[in-house]
């Protein structure tokens, strides 16, 4: 249990001060190493120049001593007696005497290079060896020279003849000071002109020499030296034969022909230089104690500092934190009284105490707005009560306006309507919102614009919901004297005007129904009352307008409407004008009897609907007397009538019957074509045939046109032509063309003929044209045709 309430508290704001003080102290510690690593690299690079300048140093010495032994080599090689001696084809005697003169004048050069221990020439047709004062026989040479127990003779001839030209190696000497051992430049002279050596020069220095060098270094350093030849083969080296130094050896062997400057190797630094005057490498080995012993004591430093850091900021930490706890402590005890359900289950401090925060003034929230929906709700109740003519309510009505702050500011009051005529559009452009919402969010809408206009023009108005039409109560401001009795007549369609062109921003299509000016509670029903008559209006006038009951109130008795123009010859005319199929007349002649009857003062609904079903019976006379059968447009259109009796206007019961009246025309149009046209098709077929027929008889004849055929018909030959395009799709002169290439092609199948005979055989006079014709028809000339055939 207590394991699990440790792991609950990892949440607390302790814990994340902790470790925001933590990643504050990091910084320091952060900093300390870099500078650590930046001294560091300093330091290494400090180590790196000065054992670099040692190595450097060394190189120079050896690169001196190994300049002397090649300018020796390049001395020896071009010697004129050695190249006479070695080349020449004189007599016996002459080259043992030029060999007596070489070797003496070697002397001189013993003399000019002292520090070049040993030097000779392999003569290899003679089998000997010139060195400075003699000439000796190869194995006497060997015995003088090399027999010191490391090599035998074998070996040394191996490694004279077989080595690289101008490689360095390692060669036993009998006279070196160190180990009998000395280092050896092999260089072999050219061929001679039959293909055969001729022999190598050989300078020796004793390894001692280099040895002072290496020595120097390494006393200073402390480190090892190893030389080595292009091949990387160790030439000298000082480096101790341990456990463990034997791999570095090998790391450095197997370096390859090119290596980095510096490298690494287990527990040694190795630094690596290229001698300037030959291929030879010098490689400084240093073991890494050696190497860091001088960075030990930063290093400590910078462990010590942080150590230090570490632990005084670890002591500064708990105390801050204990005292910046202790008031967020002593809060969450006070709201742990008043929340006990959550003391066990929110373990962060702060998300407990913003928790509480939010569900208090959430409840707070929740609680305003129910009030503020039961407040609308009651009001919206009240408002409806009061338009239907309802005054027995419990509580005064004039109390009922004060309690929903409905200040009375008069005596008069109207009454304007809101239908919404596309709220099907609207509820598509509100995706993710139900119905209710949606229709309670264009309640809102409509509501505080009505009401802010009301406003501006000093009157006061309420709206609310009743039977699915947005209603504004507008009670009217005093009038003061000298105003015209008419002005709030111009307030009331005023706000009706503006209240329609604002909300067309939000594609609302709003028609607007004021009705007339009634004073006291009891009047409010009377003016709702005349505001919905003037919205039935609707049907007459049409959608999207304005409509007061001024307009529709009833005439006088002399100028009352008992019936509407539509007489039986007119009903007959428009069915006749059907029957032919002439809808620009009918469409014409319909909206003529339309705007007879609505062209005057407001038609009653009554009439207007009466009207419109007798329309609705002519369309339905005139498509029976065209027919119903297979093809018939009732059957194309099976829902027509519905359509029509659903329409809300008279505008929009005109646009269905003119639609449908389109169908209708339409459809007797073509029933009268078919009819007169079958009997021309079937003269067509029949000449057209006819004109095939000719053509197929006398397709030989070279004079056969256009024109002659339509003479022979007693036609224009371009109208025949038209004509015959029109039933086979292609004119007369390309169904002559074809006719006459199917003959050719047969033709030249069958019978062999020469393409002059078939030309004119098909009605060509001249081949040329007979051959342009052929290639624009098949693609090819007859005579290829010929050959492929």
């Amino acid at each position: 249990m207590n394991i699990r309430s440790i792991w609950q508290k990892r949440k607390s704001i302790i814990v994340t001060w902790l470790i925001s003080y933590c990643a504050v102290l990091f910084v320091p510690i952060l900093i300390s190493l870099i500078v650590y690593s930046q001294s560091s690299a300093a330091l290494r690079s400090e180590i790196h120049r000065a054992n670099d300048s040692l190595l450097k140093q060394v190189g120079y010495t050896i690169d001196n001593q190994v300049d002397q032994m090649k300018r020796l080599t390049m001395e020896l090689t071009w010697n004129a007696r050695l190249q006479t001696l070695m080349y020449s084809n004189r007599s016996e005697a002459d080259v043992q005497f030029d060999a007596y003169q070489l070797v003496k004048e070697f002397q001189t050069y013993q003399s000019s290079y002292a520090s070049i221990d040993e030097f000779y020439v392999t003569w290899e047709r003679e089998h000997a060896v010139l060195r400075s004062g003699n000439v000796r026989d190869m194995k006497t040479a060997f015995a003088t020279l090399h027999e010191t127990g490391q090599m035998d003779y074998d070996g040394w001839v191996k490694a004279i003849e077989g080595s690289e030209h101008n490689q360095f190696t390692v060669l036993p000497h009998t006279d070196a000071h160190l180990n009998q051992t000395a280092i050896a430049y092999i260089t072999h002279l050219p061929k001679d002109l039959n293909g055969r050596k001729a022999g190598t020069v050989v300078v020796m220095t004793d390894l001692a020499r280099f040895q002072d060098a290496i020595e120097s270094i390494s006393g200073y350093s402390g480190g090892y030296v190893l030389i080595l030849n292009r091949n990387n083969e160790v030439l000298l080296s000082n480096l101790p034969k341990k456990q463990g130094e034997e791999a570095v050896l090998q790391r450095v062997m197997s370096g390859g022909k090119e290596m980095p400057t510096s490298l690494k190797s287990g527990g040694s630094e190795i630094f690596y230089l290229q001698s300037s005057v030959s291929d030879l490498k010098y490689a400084l080995v240093i073991p890494s104690s050696i190497y860091w012993q001088k960075a030990e004591y930063v290093r400590k430093l910078t462990l010590v500092s942080i150590l230090i850091s570490v632990m005084g900021a670890g002591v500064l930490t708990w105390f801050f934190m204990r005292r910046n706890y202790s008031p967020i402590q002593k809060l969450v005890q006070s709201l742990s009284d008043k929340n006990t359900t959550d003391e066990h289950t929110e373990w962060n401090e702060l998300s407990f105490i913003q928790r509480a925060i939010s569900r208090t003034r959430s409840e707070k929230d929740n609680i305003v707005m129910q009030l503020q929906m039961h407040h609308n709700v009651l009001r919206s109740n009240m408002l409806s009560r009061l338009l239907k003519g309802r005054l027995d309510s419990p509580i005064p009505y004039e109390e009922a306006f004060k309690t929903y702050r409905m200040e009375q500011i008069s005596e008069d009051y109207a009454v304007i309507l809101f239908v919404i005529e596309n709220d099907e559009s609207l509820y598509e452009k509100l995706p993710g919102i139900d119905d209710n919402d949606r229709r309670r969010f264009i309640q809102f809408i409509i509501s505080n614009v009505v009401e802010e206009l009301a406003g501006r023009y000093k009157h006061a108005g309420y709206v609310a919901e009743v039977d699915d039409m947005m209603v504004c109560l507008v009670n009217l401001s005093a009038e003061d004297e000298g105003e015209d009795e008419g002005d709030y007549k111009n307030d009331l369609h005023g706000i009706a005007t503006e209240a329609q062109r604002f909300l067309k921003r939000y594609d609302m299509d709003l028609t607007v129904a004021i009705g007339g000016k009634h004073s006291s509670l009891p009047g409010i029903a009377a003016a709702y009352n005349e505001a919905v008559d003037a919205m039935e209006y609707k049907m007459v006038l049409g959608k999207k307008g304005i409509i007061t009951y001024d307009e529709i109130r009833t005439m006088p008795s002399e100028d009352v409407q008992f019936g509407y123009y539509y007489p039986l010859q007119a009903e007959q005319q428009l069915i006749n004008l059907i029957k032919v199929g002439d809808f620009e007349q009918a469409s014409a002649f319909m909206n003529e009897i339309t705007e007879r009857n609505f062209h005057q003062p407001v038609m009653s609904l009554t009439l207007a609907k009466c009207f419109m079903f007798n329309l609705v019976g002519t369309m339905v006379k005139a498509i029976n007397e065209l027919g119903n059968g297979e093809g018939s447009v009732l059957n194309d259109n099976p829902k027509w009538m519905d359509s029509i009796l659903a329409c809300d206007t008279v505008q929009e019961m005109q646009q269905e019957l003119h639609s449908l009246l389109r169908d209708v025309c339409a459809f007797a149009s073509t029933r009268m074509e078919t009819n007169v046209t079958h009997e021309r098709a079937e003269s067509l077929r029949d000449l057209t045939a006819r004109v095939a027929g000719y053509i197929e008889e006398n397709f030989s004849d070279s004079n056969m046109n256009v024109n002659t055929i339509g003479e022979y018909f007693d036609l224009k030959g371009s109208y025949l032509s038209k004509l015959f395009k029109t039933q086979t799709g292609e004119g007369m002169l390309d169904y002559l063309h074809k006719y006459r290439i199917q003959q050719a092609k047969r033709r030249m199948t069958e019978n062999q003929e020469s393409v002059n005979e078939v030309s004119k055989a098909v009605g060509y006079n001249d081949a040329a044209t007979f051959i342009r014709v052929f290639k624009k028809y098949e693609g090819i000339t007859p005579g290829k045709y010929k050959e492929m055939n």
